[in-house]
């Protein structure tokens, strides 16, 4: 059964999406889903670490490639099939009314006290996404057509540039990453992410409600 779950898009993203430029994400596979790099050596075919926090039970995995054993042992944070909802930087005018900060209307007052996009109510949603794939790579893995896909459109990109293209992408990665951070999972440390590839749709009419890890 699909889940309905929220998930966060500054701005420059959501203009993407509306553009029909973004059709996919990519999400870091954090320490709580996933300690580090996998361990040469395995127990039973299971890593060691995979063992003490009992997440998965005593199968031949270590033939696996590590981006497919993460797949198998870690919960993916959503699946084919989910429908997510964008929260976004908003403000609500009147009841049932709310206006977006990445339309930039020209009426919209300099002074208006926008809400950030992680306190925004379901209600208030205008963006539904169903999601048509979800698999595990390295950052470093991205594609040039996995870089329009995430929503970049400079010419460079366009006219498939790689080189220039991934520098683009790289920078606009690191930009949404805590300075603190940067070491762990900036485009140098290259870690493993989540690519996340999704489809405009309608709202639901029925909801299973649900969260979408970071």
């Amino acid at each position: 059964m699909s889940r309905v779950l929220p998930i966060l898009f500054n701005m420059e993203m959501v203009r993407a999406i509306l553009d029909g430029r973004k059709s996919c994400t990519r999400r870091i596979v954090k320490p709580k889903q996933f300690v580090g790099l996998l361990p040469d050596k395995c127990k039973n075919g299971i890593p060691e670490k995979f063992l003490e926090e009992k997440k998965v039970m005593f199968k031949p995995y270590c033939d696996m490639a590590d981006a497919e054993l993460i797949s198998v042992a870690y919960k993916a944070p959503c699946q084919i099939g989910d429908i997510l909802y964008v929260r976004e930087t908003f403000i609500q005018a009147a009841a049932h009314i709310f206006w977006y900060k990445a339309d930039d209307k020209p009426w919209m007052s300099q002074g208006l006290l926008w809400k950030p996009s992680i306190h925004m109510p379901k209600e208030a949603a205008r963006i539904w996404l169903k999601i048509t794939d979800v698999r595990v790579e390295k950052l470093q893995e991205i594609t040039l057509d996995g870089i329009r896909k995430e929503g970049l459109s400079s010419m460079t990109v366009h006219v498939g540039d790689m080189e220039i293209a991934l520098e683009e992408w790289k920078l606009l990665w690191n930009s949404t990453i805590k300075k603190s951070d940067l070491d762990r999972y900036g485009w140098g440390a290259n870690p493993y992410v989540w690519v996340i590839e999704f489809e405009r749709c309608e709202k639901p009419k029925g909801d299973n409600y649900g969260r979408l890890k970071k």
